[in-house]
């Protein structure tokens, strides 16, 4: 892989750990700013809602300039309002750089997918895809917890500080790895109108991906979100237990995008299918043994890794079916994965505050990945009818 798709990953992996790292930092924010828990929480709130909505939005804006320019934009974006984030004293501000900053990141990931897949040969997306999203699941593995160390000793604004600072040698790591040409909109580069990439967006095997994309996703993030909980209650591991166990699905989350951008380029299907499955029996295991240290233990870093091998084979493989819309499909793509991502906790705190305990997120996250196996079958069926029929 070329050494300038791993700068974008550490860009990735600063915005990643932007992302997550408020789940430790909240109770912080809330006294230092006198405002409610609840209040704290919908910081991360519109964060979500700021990568949904933003991640098409700023994909299209991007197409006027070039990747570069498009890249750096955002980056300096998001590098600023953690600045602006980090010394504010205003809540109504802080509301508003996590907004302007998931704009940022959405627009970001969104581009740097298309500029990752244009580094490569064109067998080499999976790989390509799932080296960007490392910096994801390294977020999860070492920023998310960092973040957390630093609020604790220095004050959450340290957190806010870090992120801004990772973010400096990727601005540099662009301009000096990224072609100033590179995919200029709808210049030379595409050579495609935004209607006609809108347009190939509707193709029913693009959706059905984005959908499943969106599922898996969502099925992840329901689990991840109230693991802490999970452990300390059902399992009955201590508080100081809880970092243990993210980092183990952090560690399982790189292994799965590693091994699944290898095989996501030659063997997707199976990988898909029997991946598929094993999620979803994953997800049942765990909610039945989640009492047991050890088999808890073991079954988080194995659905770490099979919820992201799964997950950026099917990210990989919208790339590969979005080759009408060059420009576009990373934005679709990036707004699938931050639809699962915010309907999977809500999902999962729906069954929590209905009275079904801590598990219940777990039987959630099995409940999202059958329906995404049936929905995949569903789609196959009905796509071998209508070859049947065009043969006919």
């Amino acid at each position: 892989m070329p050494f300038a798709l791993h700068l974008l990953g550490l860009a990735v992996f600063a915005q990643g750990t932007s992302e997550f790292m408020l789940a430790g930092l909240g109770p912080d924010i809330a006294r230092d700013l006198q405002v409610s828990i609840p209040a704290a929480g919908a910081l991360t709130s519109a964060f979500a809602v700021g990568m949904v909505v933003g991640a098409p939005l700023m994909a299209l804006a991007g197409r006027r300039w070039s990747q570069r320019r498009a890249l750096l934009l955002f980056l300096v974006t998001f590098l600023v309002v953690h600045v602006v984030g980090a010394v504010t004293t205003s809540y109504p501000v802080l509301l508003g750089t996590r907004f302007v900053g998931a704009l940022a990141n959405a627009g970001f990931l969104a581009v740097a997918l298309v500029t990752a897949v244009g580094m490569v040969d064109r067998t080499a997306k999976g790989r390509a895809t799932s080296t960007l999203l490392g910096g994801v699941t390294m977020a999860c593995v070492v920023g998310v917890p960092a973040g957390a160390v630093l609020g604790q000793v220095w004050g959450w604004r340290s957190a806010f500080w870090a992120v801004a600072l990772v973010s400096v040698p990727a601005v540099f790591a662009i301009l000096r790895a990224v072609p100033a040409g590179a995919g200029t909109g709808v210049g030379p580069g595409t050579g495609v109108g935004a209607a006609a990439e809108l347009r190939s967006l509707r193709a029913p095997r693009l959706l059905v991906t984005l959908v499943l994309g969106a599922l898996v996703n969502g099925a992840t993030f329901c689990t991840f979100t109230y693991l802490s909980p999970l452990v300390t209650t059902v399992t009955g591991l201590g508080a100081g237990w809880v970092p243990v166990v993210l980092a183990l699905f952090g560690v399982g989350s790189f292994a799965g995008v590693t091994a699944g951008g290898r095989i996501a380029d030659v063997r997707p299907v199976p990988l898909l299918a029997y991946g598929g499955l094993a999620l979803a029996l994953g997800w049942v295991l765990l909610a039945v043994t989640a009492g047991s240290p050890v088999a808890a233990t073991v079954l988080v870093l194995v659905q770490g890794a099979l919820s992201f091998a799964v997950g950026s084979t099917l990210i990989s493989q919208v790339m590969y079916a979005a080759t009408g819309a060059p420009t576009l499909a990373g934005g679709f793509a990036t707004a699938a994965l931050n639809v699962g991502a915010a309907a999977g906790p809500w999902c999962g705190g729906l069954a929590i505050a209905a009275g079904h305990g801590f598990r219940a997120p777990v039987w959630v996250s099995a409940a999202l990945v059958v329906l995404a196996l049936a929905t995949a079958g569903v789609a196959a069926a009905s796509a071998t009818v209508m070859a049947r029929r065009e043969y006919v």
